[in-house]
């Protein structure tokens, strides 16, 4: 399966094409989208849109991840990244892609192991997952993280499907178990004598 990973931005738009075999991931492509802040803001926007399909045109994804921004302090700056985000979620859906969705810290956690990793531990990652991987910029890095982390979850999806149990309700059910089993043991543990005197009215202690 060829995933395409996009770190959506109204300046820089990163990009990341991966193939995906089993646990097996391997680098296709990577790059970045950029528009000139001199730009008028609709035409900015429709150079994003025509770079990513452009982009979907030479390397034929079978699926898209799009990375969920977060809001900041500056509220503008907050509104035209989601428009950013907007056109990356479009452009893949009119192309007839799914679209998975990941909130950074769970892409980081895919691919670093952990929620607070910095950009240059998620670079190192990606290059360490797919030997021979030439980053060309951090966005493009956040994008093939995406990529990564959509296939993790495409994969981990088919295993459950396929009838292999869901490690975190497994997990649950087992705690559950124990629980239940020890409050039998506490019930079994209860001193016979307190449970007769308890019937009479009295407690020995």
């Amino acid at each position: 399966m060829r995933i395409i990973g996009l770190d959506p931005g109204l300046r820089f738009t990163g990009w990341g094409i991966i193939e995906s075999e089993g646990n097996r991931l391997h680098h296709v492509a990577n790059g970045v989208i950029k528009t000139l802040s001199t730009n008028e803001l609709p035409n900015r926007l429709v150079e994003i849109h025509d770079g990513i399909r452009a982009v979907l045109g030479d390397y034929q994804p079978d699926e898209a991840a799009v990375e969920i921004t977060l809001a900041n302090k500056n509220p503008s700056s907050t509104l035209k990244l989601g428009m950013a985000r907007g056109i990356a979620l479009i452009t893949p859906a009119l192309a007839g892609l799914s679209v998975g969705e990941y909130l950074p810290m769970i892409v980081k956690k895919s691919v670093v192991g952990t929620g607070h990793a910095t950009k240059d531990q998620v670079a190192m990652m990606v290059e360490r997952l797919m030997p021979g991987c030439k980053i060309t910029s951090s966005d493009a890095a956040d994008a093939l993280a995406v990529a990564i982390c959509h296939a993790h979850n495409v994969s981990t999806g088919r295993k459950w499907a396929a009838g292999v149990s869901d490690p975190i309700a497994a997990a649950l059910a087992k705690q559950d178990e124990a629980r239940q089993q020890d409050e039998g043991n506490k019930g079994r543990k209860a001193s016979p004598y307190k449970a007769a005197a308890k019937g009479r009215g009295k407690t020995f202690r």
